[in-house]
């Protein structure tokens, strides 16, 4: 599996050689294993570092030393320096790092890794779907998608790309400041860790423009709702034990919730910000009762350009990979890599617009995707990242 991922994530193979759909440097194919290169360097004129207080001890506590990090050592990414255990995460805010050549630089996908047994028909697998064509979202993204949006992040590969969504926060109602995205747009799973400098931009190229018409844009054109540190990030135990460069046995537990802070403080949370967030469904119906499902997501391998919003609309299917483990859905929809992450809604328990998944994988070909069912691990995590900003 590839998961959908940050333009190197992965996506699943309609022969269920599956990779993520995420995306990075690459070649226009999307997710799959990438050979690591260079991190892009930090862009003429950035500011240092700013390193919240509540970061400062936990970063002393890895070793790791603040002036070699404001110089730039957040770029080694060799095994002794990648921070891998749940609790291990950090992310201090570099400010204007995310500019707008270097987020269109995010969106380059990577050619997406094959895994000939990957789901081969184990425990309740339906057909495969046809193939939905994703539309444009309705610009201004703003009033159309207000909660969809774009997570950027830094690994051994470079700058990647993946898709999110604002969630309500059941301990601040109305003001939440919690996204929910994939495991595979934080951590590389088993054979790696946290990836850094992650944030989140809300309604990215809220007009819809052209990626030549972005060339040179201010940054407010690209980030009008500002750019969105994530200060807190947490995946499933099963993704960082076992997930991979192809969704691997973790796929079925790919989900992630990042907790955000502005980097230019406003004094307002993020659903404040933009004006709505989503309820999360824990307890969706059984696939056969429902009647569709949208994905929304920022697609950028080849034929997309990762610049604009767009979403199918299908019928659910049942996608399993290991028996063992809970079945995922499965939509037609061509949506290529950076998708990896996107929202997946339906009607929830009371009838309103819910999430109930994400995009994680999907094939080499676009023609499907396929999410992971939020159940008790799902909640687990969502109630923890809640709690701990109470």
């Amino acid at each position: 599996m590839r998961p959908n991922r940050p333009v190197t994530a992965v996506l699943c193979a309609a022969a269920l050689a599956l990779t993520a759909a995420a995306c990075g440097p690459g070649d226009g194919e999307a997710g799959g294993d990438a050979k690591p290169t260079v991190a892009a360097s930090l862009p003429s004129g950035a500011d240092g570092i700013k390193i919240p207080d509540q970061l400062k001890d936990k970063l002393k506590e890895h070793g790791i030393d603040l002036e070699k990090w404001k110089g730039g050592a957040w770029k080694n990414w060799n095994k002794d320096d990648w921070l891998r255990e749940a609790g291990d995460y950090v992310n201090p805010i570099i400010e204007d790092l995310w500019d707008p050549d270097r987020m269109r630089r995010a969106e380059e996908p990577q050619r997406p890794a094959v895994d000939p047994d990957a789901g081969k028909d184990q425990g309740v697998t339906d057909p495969t779907p046809v193939p939905v064509s994703a539309k444009p979202a309705g610009a201004p993204y703003h009033k159309s998608v207000p909660e969809a949006g774009k997570v950027f992040f830094d690994g051994p590969e470079g700058s990647m790309v993946c898709s999110a969504t604002v969630v309500k926060d059941p301990a601040h109602p109305g003001k939440s400041n919690m996204v929910w995205t994939a495991g595979h747009c934080v951590h590389a799973g088993k054979s790696g860790g946290w990836y850094r400098n992650i944030a989140f931009v809300p309604s990215y190229n809220n007009a819809g423009k052209s990626a030549s018409a972005l060339k040179g844009a201010a940054r407010e054109e690209v980030a009008p709702y500002g750019v969105w540190w994530s200060d807190w990030a947490q995946t499933s135990d099963q993704w960082i034990a076992t997930g991979g460069p192809t969704g691997g046995k973790g796929a079925p537990y790919d989900f992630a919730m990042l907790h955000v802070t502005p980097e230019k403080g406003s004094g307002k949370s993020l659903e404040e910000t933009v004006g709505s967030a989503l309820p999360v469904e824990f307890n969706a119906s059984a696939v056969p009762k429902i009647a569709n499902m949208t994905a929304t997501g920022y697609p950028a391998a080849a034929p997309f350009d990762g610049q604009k919003a767009y979403q199918c609309t299908d019928k659910p299917g049942r996608l399993s990979l290991v028996a063992a483990d809970p079945v995922m859905y499965r939509i037609g929809c061509t949506m290529t890599g950076g998708s990896s992450g996107g929202g997946w809604v339906a009607a929830g328990s009371d009838g309103k617009p819910a999430l109930v998944s994400n995009t994680s994988i999907g094939p080499a070909r676009a023609g499907w995707l396929a999410g992971p069912k939020l159940g008790p691990e799902a909640k687990k995590l969502f109630e923890g990242v809640s709690g701990k900003f109470k």
